[in-house]
């Protein structure tokens, strides 16, 4: 029986779990990425062991409260989310089980596993600086903390502080510098906002990272600051506008002299009241194979986390980075934090 998992009240919850405990060949799974890559995938892990893969795609916070209000009855038995911050609360809302396999031991550094092996990592993404070459240059640029400067003034464009990716930037800056001089960063970054509307004069950040690309092509800002799968999703978009962005910008990896370039993951989690246990560990271990990885590298333009699998060429083209040595199991130890020091600072 095929459970379509919307929002059902508990005991309706209760009833399709019940219904599903005689089904082996099923492992439900929640999520908050909506690639069609992941898709195709959870296809193809069905068509290989016959194991039917239910998705439920929903906002992180929402998901995570979700779980908790289900509690044992439950019908998910893996939780897939964008974020390593956002991993960590579900570790810390007891949301999560250990999960131990040899596989995932073998084909996986230690550094993007949680630590209590609650979580493993699936895909990597580096939060990089994106400028126009016409009006600033490599040289000019070097660390997140530099974005602060003066020279900088007006010609810096990001997302909002809503955004999870740049609260986990600010939580890892925290891990590295401490709360106060991170506070003079976010203040200082705020200062240094591009104006996004001429005639208010508004700095307030909008849109997703795609749209930070395309303020930078217009001449709102010059350097951005987002996340490298993006600028490979607008170079192969069936737009040509999106693909001349690409096309004309480049990519710079910060504080490459300093403590390295901020990762995050997507990762994922068994939870701790599956009744599918074996069948989520085998998931897992199919997303983690080499071809698995090598999809969502080509199609998705993530770095893959197997030891052996294939960068995208054009990630390759961008050149190695030394990455940020800050555990990423910190990134939500930081989280509230980092969150309410950016509503502090002004940043909208």
């Amino acid at each position: 029986m095929k459970m379509h998992l919307i929002w059902f009240p508990l005991v309706v919850i209760s009833v399709l779990a019940s219904c599903q405990s005689n089904n082996t060949q099923v492992v439900n799974l929640y999520t908050d990425r909506h690639y069609d890559t992941d898709q195709v995938l959870f296809d193809q892990f069905t068509a290989a062991t016959g194991i039917e893969v239910n998705v439920l795609k929903l906002e992180a916070d929402p998901l995570l409260v979700r779980l908790q209000t289900e509690g044992d009855l439950t019908p998910a038995d893996a939780v897939f989310l964008t974020d390593a911050g956002r991993l960590g609360k579900a570790k810390s809302l007891d949301l999560l089980q250990p999960t131990t396999s040899s596989y995932i031991d073998q084909v996986v550094d230690p550094l993007y596993q949680d630590d209590d092996q609650h979580w493993v990592a699936l895909t990597k993404r580096a939060r990089v600086f994106v400028y126009h070459p016409d009006r600033i240059q490599p040289e000019d640029l070097s660390t997140y903390e530099a974005l602060i400067d003066a020279e900088m003034k007006g010609r810096v464009v990001t997302r909002s502080s809503s955004n999870v990716y740049n609260q986990s930037l600010v939580a890892a800056m925290i891990a590295e510098h401490g709360l106060e001089t991170t506070r003079s960063f976010t203040e200082g970054l705020v200062e240094n906002f591009a104006i996004r509307d001429s005639l208010s004069g508004s700095t307030s950040p909008s849109g997703n990272d795609r749209d930070q690309a395309k303020a930078v092509y217009a001449g709102i800002g010059d350097v951005a600051i987002m996340n490298t799968y993006y600028l490979g999703r607008l170079l192969f978009s069936p737009d040509p506008l999106e693909r001349s962005v690409a096309e004309t910008l480049e990519v710079f990896f910060p504080n490459q002299s300093t403590y390295g370039t901020h990762i995050n993951v997507s990762g994922i989690g068994i939870t701790k009241h599956t009744r599918r246990k074996a069948n989520a560990i085998a998931l897992v271990e199919f997303l983690l194979s080499l071809e698995a990885q090598d999809a969502f590298a080509s199609a998705n333009f993530e770095y893959p986390i197997h030891r052996q699998a294939t960068i995208h060429p054009l990630l390759t083209s961008w050149g190695t980075f030394i990455e940020q040595d800050v555990a990423l199991s910190k990134l939500y130890t930081y989280a509230d934090d980092a969150f309410q020091l950016m509503i502090e600072s002004g940043w909208n």
